[in-house]
């Protein structure tokens, strides 16, 4: 299941910013509903910005506590692709001043030290960064069901949606 931050923003989190508490409260939640989530059975994807190493070490003791793994994706582009990346205009706002307290203009961004995946997407193509969390998953022993008579995460359905490019 994929929770994805702008759209939790709207709902579950509507009612948190963007200072560091409001930022800390944010992984604190997801991580719960994450865990809530894993423990039914689901795998969980989170994709947010979580800017402080603390609140990212408090998601993975969360999981750790229920006995539930954890990975760290870091998707990572440097600072200037990100902005080329905008469609919504945001970095462009926060250069102006408009916005207050964006990671990576004037609010921190403290870099995963050790993240059992690290995609650079500015050196890696979707389906190269996709197949390399795949790649982690299969490693952990944590599979993904499979539409189809055929079930594991090595069917043809997944080679063909997934690695249909190399990751060399």
């Amino acid at each position: 299941y994929r929770l994805d931050g702008d759209n939790l923003r709207f709902g579950l989190n509507r009612d948190l910013g963007f200072s560091p508490e409001d930022r800390k409260e944010n992984v604190r939640r997801v991580a719960e509903v994450s865990k809530l989530f894993a423990e039914a059975g689901a795998i969980v994807i989170a994709g947010l910005i979580s800017p402080y190493a603390a609140d990212r070490a408090y998601a993975r003791e969360v999981h750790a506590n229920a006995s539930l793994p954890f990975l760290e994706v870091f998707i990572d582009a440097p600072l200037e692709v990100v902005e080329s990346r905008d469609v919504k205009g945001l970095y462009k706002k926060a250069r102006a001043g408009e916005i207050k307290g964006f990671t990576g203009i004037d609010a921190p961004y403290e870099k995963p030290e050790k993240p059992e995946v690290h995609v650079r997407t500015d050196q890696n193509s979707v389906t190269q960064g996709v197949n390399l969390i795949l790649q982690q998953l299969d490693q952990a022993g944590i599979h993904l069901p499979c539409p189809g008579p055929s079930g594991p995460l090595k069917s043809q359905f997944w080679q063909r949606q997934f690695a249909t490019e190399s990751i060399d």
